[in-house]
Formats: C-alpha cells, sequence, structure tokens
C-alpha cells in the first residue's frame, strides 16, 4: 500500500521532469505490486462485482481496434483510457474487506506527501516569480512546471487534503502544528496559482467531507481539540488564499469568479468541458449497445482530436450501455459495502476525491483509481488498554 501511494504521489512529478520511463508507469506499477499483493495474500471472496467490472471493460477494446483511426496508435490510445480503469479495477480486488490499522494510513498518507513536497519545491524552483509569467486568467503551464495544469493541481490538492489530514491527526505539538501548516500553505498557494480549479476544489470538497465524518466519529473531549486544529486549517487556507491574490495581482481573484483578465464576466464556466460532454454523450446515443470502443472518443469530435475531461461521459460514450452497469458498480458497491463496515472514517473523504477527479481530469493519473480502491478497506482502531484498580488483600 505504502509502495502504491509513493508512485501515486510521484506520477505528475515524473511526467513533468520526464524522468519516467513510461508515461503511464505509475499506473503500471501500481497494478504490478497489487497483483503482487493478491498472488501472496489473496482477495476478499466479496470481490466479484469487480472481476464483472474488469470483463465489462473487453468488448470496447473489440470495437476500437474493429475502427481504427488512420492516425490512431492503438496500443498507445489504449493504455491512456483503460490504464486507469484497470488500476481501479484490480485495486479494489486487493483492497475490498482487507484490514488494515489506522496507522498504516497515516502512514501511507506520509509516503504519498512526500514527492508531493519534492514537487511543490521544484515548483518554486522552476518558477519563483509567478508575476512575470501570467498575462491572463488561463491555466498557467509556466507555474505548473510546463507540464498539465490539471494533472498538477489535482497532485497538489491531494496533497492540500494529507497535510490536512495529518494537521488534525498528527499534529500534537505546537511545533509539528507550524511544521504541517508551513507546508500546507506551500502547497495549496502552488495549486492554486496553477490557475487550475479543479484541483483546488476537489481538495476542499474531499476535506469537507473528511472533518464532517471525523467530527462526527470523535468523542466529545476530542471534539474540542478538532475545533481547534480546523481554526488553524481555516488560518492556513486564508494565508493561502491571500499569497496567491497578491503574487497574482488579483487575477486569481477573477479567475475564481469566472472573470477574463479585464474583469469581464465569461459566458461558459465550464471553459469548453460542456461541449466535450455533450459530444461524448452523443456518442452514446448513436451507439448506444456497445459504444464507439475505447480511446475513439478524442476522434469522434469534428476537426479536433481532444482527450476527455469526464470519466463518466466517457464511460457511456466509449463502452454504450456496458458503461451504464460500469457506473452502476463502481457506485452502488462501495456503498453496499458500507452498510455493513462503518470503521473507515475516511471513507467519503476517498470515494468524494475519486468522484470530483473524474469529473474534470477524467482517469489521466492513478490517483482516483488507488483512493477509490483504499475507500473499500477494513480500517481497525487501536484499543486503549483498560487500567485496571489494583486490588490489595487485607489480612
Amino acid at each position: 500500500m505504502t509502495a502504491c501511494a509513493y508512485f501515486v504521489g510521484a506520477e505528475v512529478l515524473f511526467r513533468m521532469t520526464k524522468g519516467s520511463i513510461a508515461y503511464e508507469a505509475s499506473k503500471y506499477l501500481v497494478i504490478l505490486f497489487v497483483l503482487l499483493g493478491m498472488f501472496f495474500k489473496g482477495i476478499s471472496g466479496r470481490g466479484y462485482p469487480y472481476f464483472i467490472y474488469l470483463i465489462l471493460l473487453v468488448p470496447s477494446i473489440i470495437i476500437a481496434s474493429l475502427d481504427l483511426d488512420v492516425d490512431a496508435n492503438f496500443r498507445t490510445n489504449l493504455a491512456f483510457v483503460l490504464s486507469g480503469p484497470v488500476c481501479l479495477g484490480l485495486g479494489s480486488l486487493f483492497f475490498l474487506d482487507r484490514k488494515v490499522k489506522h496507522k498504516d494510513i497515516i502512514e501511507m498518507l506520509a509516503y504519498l506527501s512526500m514527492p508531493i513536497i519534492t514537487m511543490a519545491i521544484y515548483l518554486m524552483v522552476f518558477n519563483p516569480s509567478i508575476k512575470d509569467t501570467i498575462k491572463n486568467t488561463a491555466s498557467n503551464y509556466v507555474s505548473s512546471g510546463g507540464f498539465g495544469p490539471n494533472q498538477v493541481s489535482t497532485i497538489l490538492g491531494l496533497g492540500v487534503f494529507t497535510f490536512t489530514v495529518r494537521l488534525l491527526i498528527k499534529s500534537p505539538t505546537i511545533f509539528l502544528k507550524l511544521f504541517n501548516s508551513f507546508f500546507l500553505v506551500l502547497i495549496a498557494y502552488r495549486a492554486i496559482i496553477t490557475f487550475s480549479r479543479g484541483g483546488v476544489v476537489a481538495a476542499i470538497i474531499t476535506i469537507i467531507a473528511f472533518l464532517v465524518i471525523f467530527y462526527a466519529k470523535a468523542l466529545p473531549k476530542v471534539k474540542t481539540k478538532i475545533i481547534s486544529s480546523v481554526i488553524v486549517l481555516i488560518i492556513t487556507m486564508i494565508v493561502s488564499w491571500f499569497i496567491s491574490s497578491s503574487t497574482t495581482m488579483g487575477l486569481i481573484d477573477k479567475r475564481y469568479t469566472n472573470r477574463d483578465s479585464l474583469g469581464r464576466e465569461k459566458q461558459d464556466l465550464t471553459t469548453g468541458r460542456a461541449e466535450l460532454v455533450f459530444n461524448e454523450l452523443e456518442g452514446f446515443i448513436e451507439n448506444p449497445f456497445l459504444g464507439i470502443g475505447a480511446s475513439n472518443t478524442k476522434y469522434h469530435r469534428e476537426g479536433r482530436s481532444v482527450v476527455t475531461h469526464n470519466e463518466l461521459t466517457r464511460l457511456l460514450s466509449e463502452h454504450g450501455i456496458l458503461g451504464v452497469f460500469i457506473l452502476l458498480i463502481l457506485i452502488f458497491t462501495p456503498l453496499s459495502y458500507r452498510s455493513t463496515n462503518r470503521k473507515n472514517i475516511f471513507f467519503y473523504a476517498f470515494l468524494a476525491f475519486w468522484f470530483a477527479t473524474i469529473n474534470h481530469s477524467a482517469m489521466r493519473i492513478a490517483a482516483p483509481a488507488f483512493f477509490y480502491a483504499l475507500a473499500l478497506l477494513d480500517i481497525e482502531y487501536e484499543k486503549r488498554p483498560i487500567r485496571r484498580k489494583r486490588i490489595v488483600a487485607k489480612e
């Protein structure tokens, strides 16, 4: 689990620095580690829905092979759109109902955050002054290390979540609160100034989902400490936004209020994504049974080749009615498991991250697949030792 987490956190860093042997290498490594885990530890008998899920992905490959575009690289395109879903399916098979200790989850989030810290520092070195690079309110490739702002903001947003958890759970001293708050501000600042809103909004949704369950499950005497930590969290977020607004000369405020650099309100809040969604839904309507085939969505758009941003509509377009069954499995299987096991305080947070991310960045990175699978864990909490009063026998 920790090995998977490290490469999930490092995936975008490897891509932006061209330090990976293949573009999808991190997904392949997660799949490899999961398969090794299955071999040595087995899988739960309750995982049959994910066997069905993986089988339902196969027909789209056959359809795609029968309708190849002249300029298409079949293997590369399939790897791009199916490595994420396969990673999710295999990860879910392995993690479903697997018992882990609460401290192991915290340790896993620490391993995840290490390469994210490295990426934030790399971005500071790559682009130390945002004022010299921004000209408008569009997503900024320079502040994103010369790589896709969408993916960068998603991973940085994930880093914001991990340090929020550490601030709330693993910061018993003032020093640790300041330490975690510093990296929280740094990562949040770099996420905001990518000008890509998806990762930031996903982080906010994930944090809220975690806070609600964490506070509801806490003992009355612990809730006071949680409130004090939340106040520190709010202060760090305000500081992050103030620094971002100041360094971008107010342009980030316009970005999040859907205005251009001149202050005029933009007509399209989705920056063109709505058009892609409707185009993919048209593909589903035209081919409702088996869809248009894996990776063919971008070739279905007239005059341009644009990859999808929404995994839900991609599933419908490329898999047809099978995509509907896939979505039903993905949504109702974890909810069904939750009805019998309510111990995982991260359940809704992990699912929220998955759902928020696939709606703005599809499954281009391994993170949403990995966190969906983590929601299926059976977390065991350390029991406090019972201190019994010693009884001394009277003579």
